[in-house]
């Protein structure tokens, strides 16, 4: 038997160039990019603008812009991640209507960032500004001028006006004319107690006279008297800074733009009922004959 011979296999490599992988990870890639030049974009236009342009930018998107004029469809109910932004899928008959009163925050929103840029944009207050807190509670926005060790708002153990604080309160006077909602003005002053002679005038007396003197003050600078619905003196009652009853900073004048909820209780229960009585009115006692002498 012959031998078999070996078979030679002859393998042969054939090179070839490099394959095209597609472009998918370009379109990837730019998409990226333009990303992060939108992010740069936006944190150097942030870098350059002031704390209130800042807190404007958050309240638009905090605020959408149906919801600042008109309050929204249903804002106080829905369940949505945005506020007025439709009609809501999950309503269903016998749902209670949204007070008239709860459409007012946006209008008092509004009212707050044109004091604001009355104070930022005009020379006369940015000397003040640290002396003027504006913030928005449960009765409406509320201005408050706070005394300063340096810079009192009145004399001293008296109700007569500063001349800076006669010029502050005749800037805000035509702001507040220009809205509808009536404001109530409270006097407040710190707890040192007033030793002027006087046994019978105290701080009660001083903050409502404060209080009073500030009202003439914006009625001067052109607000509509009829606009003020209450004045109160209210004394230390109510400090500021709890922790020193005595800080200067609880010396201050407090104005609120009321709301119409707050507006309307406070009218309905101060105003007297003058329909029949078992309608809130007191009863009347009828007069008595008294016996004359002869």
């Amino acid at each position: 038997m012959s031998a078999e011979k070996p078979r030679i296999i002859v393998k042969r490599i054939v090179k070839r160039g490099g394959r095209h992988h597609g472009g998918a990870w370009k379109i990837a890639f730019a998409d990226f990019m333009t990303a992060m030049m939108a992010l740069f974009l936006v944190m150097w236009l942030l870098s350059t603008t002031t704390p209130k342009q800042r807190e404007g930018i958050a309240e638009h998107f905090r605020t959408p812009l149906k919801v600042t004029l008109s309050g929204g469809e249903k804002s106080s109910t829905s369940s949505s991640v945005i506020p007025g932004g439709g009609a809501d899928p999950t309503h269903v008959d016998g749902e209670v209507k949204r007070a008239e009163g709860d459409a007012d925050p946006g209008r008092m929103e509004i009212l707050k960032k044109q004091l604001d840029e009355i104070i930022e944009n005009r020379p006369l207050f940015k000397q003040f500004r640290p002396q003027i807190l504006i913030d928005i509670t449960s009765e409406g926005l509320r201005l408050q001028i706070v005394d300063s060790e340096n810079r009192p708002m009145f004399h001293l153990a008296s109700a007569r006006v500063e001349p800076h604080m006669r010029a502050i309160l005749r800037e805000i006077g035509p702001a507040l004319s220009d809205w509808p909602n009536k404001i109530t003005v409270s006097g407040h002053t710190d707890s040192t107690p007033y030793t002027s002679g006087d046994k019978f005038y105290s701080n009660w007396e001083l903050s409502a006279d404060r209080a009073n003197a500030s009202r003439r003050e914006l009625v001067a600078g052109g607000m509509a008297e009829e606009k003020v619905l209450r004045v109160m003196g209210l004394s230390d009652s109510m400090p500021l800074d709890q922790a020193d009853p005595r800080k200067p900073i609880n010396r201050r004048i407090s104005i609120i733009v009321l709301n119409p909820r707050t507006q309307e209780r406070i009218e309905r229960e101060n105003i007297g009922n003058t329909g029949a009585a078992g309608a809130g009115q007191l009863p009347v006692e009828a007069p008595r004959s008294v016996p004359t002498s002869r």
